[in-house]
């Protein structure tokens, strides 16, 4: 019991001291760069043979790449500041695990990826006449009126803007991702003595916790800052999402906040027209950048210490 008394608050302490010099690795790491947020990483989802969701006139892969290069452009013109970093600009292929990794290998401070939704077209059928039908039953011949049907479907007019993140169930997975792509390598002198990552060290076990979830209050943070600027440039919002269960692997598996727009459903005819205009591409990506502007003012804030 005493052995318990004295070991319980030795851990404590220890934990309490990571987290002190994590809290201080972090400001000396971002004190350097000068700026909260360096460098974006953008993903266009799918690309190649993978078409990804397709509407009459566009596929997803040309839609998510399109709208991408025009915000690369715009963060370019607008924060000229931030590195912008993109994990394809022609129309190639790459699976998820290959995207995760250049993003990690980049060392990316913030991951957003562009992808286009989709709903089930709505069904209709009405009866258009009736023939008729003879059966036996007990050896007598019956006849019975069967209705004939014409069926048809139109577009769902399902719109509107989602943005997501990884779900809480998968917080695992995130641990495990900045684990494996040195995430005690990237924080300054202080965490030179952590290269070699202990599973049986509870201060380093607490350090990537801490990790994780800040980038998951990030995450948080930015997906709703973007959906509300949809909101203000008179996009219907779906609001900010998890996928709990199923979760989305690519946000699990980047070493940074991360979020996942779907920018808009290109099973609904107006929406898939707005997505292919000029205009429309446009005011999605002065939207996802008004919500980078107040997301990196945010962590100005905080890095100052005037939160």
């Amino acid at each position: 019991m005493k052995f318990i008394i004295i070991v319980v608050p030795v851990l404590l302490i220890l934990c309490i001291q990571n987290v002190f010099a994590y809290n201080q690795a972090d400001s000396s790491r971002h004190g350097q760069q000068k700026h909260s947020l360096h460098k974006v990483v953008i993903d266009a989802g799918h690309g190649g043979k993978d078409y990804g969701t397709s509407g009459k006139m566009s596929h997803e892969k040309d839609v998510a790449l399109a709208v991408a290069l025009k915000l690369e452009r715009t963060i370019n013109e607008s924060l000229p500041e931030l590195e912008v970093y993109m994990t394809r600009t022609t129309d190639i292929f790459d699976h998820v695990t290959i995207k995760a990794k250049k993003a990690n290998a980049v060392k990316g401070d913030l991951f957003i990826s562009i992808h286009c939704n989709e709903a089930p077209a709505n069904h209709h059928s009405e009866i258009i006449g009736y023939h008729t039908k003879t059966y036996k039953k007990k050896g007598k011949k019956y006849t019975k009126q069967v209705p004939e049907y014409k069926t048809w479907t139109t577009p769902s007019l399902v719109k509107g803007t989602e943005t997501y993140l990884w779900g809480v169930a998968k917080t695992g997975q995130k641990e495990e991702a900045l684990i494996e792509n040195g995430f005690f390598a990237l924080d300054s002198a202080n965490d030179k003595e952590l290269s070699n990552f202990d599973p049986n060290d509870p201060t380093q076990r607490v350090s990537i916790s801490l990790r994780v979830q800040q980038y998951a209050e990030r995450s948080r943070n930015l997906a709703l800052t973007v959906e509300d600027e949809f909101v203000k440039s008179g996009r219907n919002s779906r609001g900010a999402k998890q996928r709990d269960e199923k979760g989305i692997w690519v946000l699990q598996a980047v070493n940074m906040p991360a979020i996942l727009i779907e920018i808009g459903f290109l099973s609904n005819p107006e929406e898939e027209e707005y997505l292919n205009s000029d205009q429309g591409q446009q005011e999605v990506c002065d939207g996802i950048v008004r919500a980078l502007k107040r997301y990196k003012y945010s962590l100005d804030n905080k890095m100052s210490g005037n939160n």
